[in-house]
């Protein structure tokens, strides 16, 4: 039998049409539904469920910081406490650094057991103050001689006491740091007896 030619441009069309077909067959999407405020551009919108997740999460984390900000406040005010009691009382386990160990509650011992010139500076300061400010010449000439006694005292016996104390460190302590001990006494001879922190432990001429 004969064939028919089949015309050229039946079959483009006939292939134009299936390729066609699956796109027209394509899910059609609205593309004016609003975009979730918590969801990134360029992603698909959160379902209710996991955005409420992500607020409690959220919410959670605040929490714990805020209780953990709260707990450390409490611990730092217990511990300011612990070290204000412990000032008063010697207690060596609450004192601050500066003061904590033997070699410093040592040359506390040894400031406190013993009279420092340097103790007395504050009411002879005052004492040449008020003398200085009287105009009479003989009394400010006082008043210039005593400021310049106290002086030469308080550092004759600073030298004698850091000799003595630095000796009895190393006789006592020979390996054991001392770093920083000898001007911790020194500070705090320079303190009155009844203000000095951690308080005095031991009386005047008892042995430390």
């Amino acid at each position: 039998m004969p064939r028919h030619p089949v015309p050229l441009g039946f079959v483009f069309r006939s292939r134009a049409k299936e390729e066609k077909a699956p796109a027209d067959k394509a899910p059609v999407t609205d593309s004016k539904q609003p975009r979730h405020p918590q969801a990134p551009k360029g992603r698909p919108t959160p379902k209710r469920s996991e955005a409420q997740t992500q607020r409690r999460s959220v919410a959670n984390t605040q929490t714990t910081r805020k209780e953990a900000a709260k707990r450390q406040r409490d611990e730092r005010r217990v511990q300011l406490e612990r070290q204000r009691q412990a000032l008063a009382s010697g207690d060596e386990r609450y004192l601050p650094v500066r003061d904590k160990g033997p070699v410093r509650k040592f040359a506390r011992d040894f400031i406190d057991s013993r009279f420092c010139v340097a103790e007395f500076f504050l009411p002879l300061a005052v004492l040449i103050l008020v003398l200085s400010v009287l105009k009479v010449a003989q009394l400010q000439n006082i008043a210039l001689l005593l400021w310049l006694v106290v002086i030469v005292l308080i550092v004759i016996d600073s030298i004698i006491s850091a000799f003595r104390l630095k000796k009895q460190l190393d006789a006592r302590f020979p390996d054991v740091p001392k770093k920083g001990a000898i001007p911790y006494a020194l500070m705090r001879s320079l303190q009155m007896r009844r203000l000095r922190l951690p308080k005095p432990q031991v009386k005047r001429g008892e042995r430390p």
